[in-house]
């Protein structure tokens, strides 16, 4: 058994969900997947994984002995791209962790520039709406978090940010143009599923004043329309006239531009967040990695910048 291939196979599966989407990942089989990771098993003496006929689940001790292996992986790759004669040849792969919406808005354009520069060095993007407890599996971890975020992570501050409550206008002719906080509780609410489990009061809305001129108002929301973890599927149905929704203004800001969405009481927002790229508790910072850091903190401003050219602002 060759047992590197055997632990990059098992952090695959686990990785992919399954042994299926692990052979389709990595060019091989399924068979033989499942063999290698049997024969894992077998030369450990225990059982990694717990097998269903939908999806696969970490046992105990496959949980530790993955955390085990994906460090014993992230150095050999380091090794691998320390051993190359330039910062232009680091190869092997970056693993990257982002929520869904930061990789098709953010992640995703900047893929051909790094292949331009990085042509050796694989980005293997997996996607998460719930991306915090997993930063110590990735080389880097993108993470949306709110302005009083207070968590204990080493991580590259991106770019800030603003949420606010938009609309369509055929849906606030149909159903009226809030006025005050305390009218969006009268209206229908298209609700973010990953933003409410940081949210302890529920089905609320807790507004703030733009210019910080009056206190935050919290607003009952129970006319729940729509409930998601998909910001896409939220914001399709909020372009199609469904509720009132909380988006980032710069994800929306070109549909406020040609109208197709009205923010909401424009004196006031959901929130401001910051998006940072957070690292694993590692002491040193592999080469790959800070050259992918270092490049994404270069784009940042431009990646902005065209989003809001595409919005027709002007700064």
């Amino acid at each position: 058994m060759d047992r590197l291939q055997a632990m990059r196979v098992f952090a695959r599966v686990v990785d992919e969900g399954g042994f299926a989407a692990a052979a389709r990942a990595l060019d091989m089989s399924p068979p033989v997947v499942t063999r290698m990771v049997a024969d894992l098993e077998r030369h450990l003496g225990t059982r990694l994984l717990q097998r269903t006929t939908r999806k696969v689940a970490l046992t105990d001790a496959g949980q530790a002995y993955l955390e085990r292996v994906r460090a014993i992986l992230f150095d050999i790759e380091d090794a691998e791209a320390h051993a190359a004669a330039s910062t232009r040849e680091l190869r092997g792969s970056l693993h990257v962790l982002a929520p869904p919406v930061l990789a098709t808005y953010f992640l995703a354009p900047l893929v051909a520039p790094w292949r331009a520069r990085y042509p050796r060095l694989l980005l293997d993007i997996a996607t998460d709406n719930y991306v915090a407890a997993r930063v110590d599996e990735f080389d880097v971890t993108f993470m949306v978090v709110p302005e009083d975020y207070d968590g204990n992570i080493v991580a590259r501050n991106l770019f800030q940010g603003e949420a606010v409550v938009v609309a369509s206008p055929t849906y606030l002719q149909r159903m009226g143009v809030p006025q005050t906080p305390a009218d969006l509780g009268h209206h229908q609410y298209l609700r973010d599923s990953a933003m409410a489990m940081h949210n302890p009061a529920g089905r609320k809305l807790r507004l703030q004043h733009l210019q910080g001129q009056f206190a935050a108002q919290e607003v009952d929301m129970p006319h729940v329309a729509l409930q998601s973890v998909s910001t896409e599927l939220l914001l399709r149905a909020a372009l199609d006239g469904v509720g009132v929704a909380v988006m980032a203004r710069l994800l929306i800001e070109p549909y406020l531009a040609s109208g197709a969405l009205v923010h909401v009481l424009p004196d006031w927002m959901y929130s401001r967040y910051t998006v940072y790229a957070a690292l694993p508790t590692r002491r040193m910072v592999p080469a790959r990695t800070k050259a992918f850091l270092d490049f994404v903190t270069e784009q940042v401003p431009e990646a902005v910048a065209l989003q809001r050219a595409a919005a027709g602002l002007v700064n």
